[in-house]
């Protein structure tokens, strides 16, 4: 019994012997490692929250893969300190990550373009955009889609790849905007009484700019009627109010100064027989 227990202990004493060392060196390179991997966590997301242009959601993101990354190469080191042969076990997650890609190419393209749309930000949250043939105002921009909604509160959700991939049309990313209005009166008309109408009305309406100066001139001499070209800056926020009230407002300034704005019409000259 006691040869039995004494070859016992011999083999735990030369197990010990043998693998000790190894079992220390890969928990300490396991606590070095997972203390590593949230310290540059926590690094990427302070570095990366300096820039007010990356997204919230791109610095979890960069955040988390660079910890990801450290641990995949943590455990890698760990086994390898066992002794396993880590070069085939690479090939095969490779080969597997590789065939994952290719399954999920469209998934990861979005990814791809959601990662690029948060960096560049060509827009954001609560900007009136067109992009993909789309028109509305930008809800959410995730990693994977981009959620709109148009004026009349109908959700769209586009796959960020087609975001990315087209023309983006933003209204709302400068402060101003130039308002552009044709107004055409009647050839019998005083041009110059009607362009001083025009502008006493602008200059009399705060939402209109006067650095870019407005622009009153006479743009095209029509079928019916002489055509006014009106350029107005203002302010993003006022461009449709002040479309809607300025279009209002000529016709009824028109009418107060008895200035016609004439339907389309066409003279026949009949020849006497």
């Amino acid at each position: 019994m006691e040869s039995e227990i004494k070859a016992v202990v011999d083999e735990v004493i030369s197990l010990v012997t043998l693998y000790g060392l190894d079992v220390i060196g890969a928990i300490v390179i396991l606590i070095v490692g997972l203390f590593l991997a949230g310290r540059a966590d926590k690094l990427v997301r302070r570095m990366l929250s300096r820039s007010p242009r990356i997204d919230d959601m791109l610095r979890s993101f960069f955040g988390s893969l660079a910890r990801y990354i450290i641990i995949a190469m943590t455990v890698i080191a760990v086994l390898n300190q066992f002794g396993v042969q880590t070069a085939s076990l690479i090939a095969v997650v490779g080969a597997a990550g590789l065939a994952i890609g290719l399954a999920l190419q469209g998934t990861l393209s979005n990814v791809a373009a959601g990662v690029m749309l948060l960096i560049f930000r060509p827009f954001k949250a609560g900007d009136y955009v067109e992009v993909g043939g789309r028109s509305g105002t930008i809800k959410a921009l995730g990693l994977f889609v981009t959620e709109m909604a148009t004026p009349d509160n109908v959700q769209i959700i586009i796959p960020n790849s087609q975001v990315w991939g087209s023309a983006v049309v933003n209204y709302s990313y400068h402060k101003t905007r130039r308002l552009d209005l044709a107004l055409g009166i009647a050839y019998e008309a005083d041009i110059g009484k009607a362009k001083a109408a025009v502008e006493n009305l602008i200059a009399a309406d705060a939402r209109c700019h006067n650095d870019p100066a407005p622009l009153v001139a006479v743009g095209n001499l029509g079928d019916s009627s002489v055509d006014f070209v009106i350029r107005i800056w203002c302010d993003a926020g006022d461009y449709w109010p002040l479309k809607w009230d300025m279009t209002r407002a000529l016709k009824e300034r028109m009418d107060k100064e008895g200035i016609s704005i004439p339907y389309p019409q066409r003279t026949i000259h009949q020849a006497a027989e």
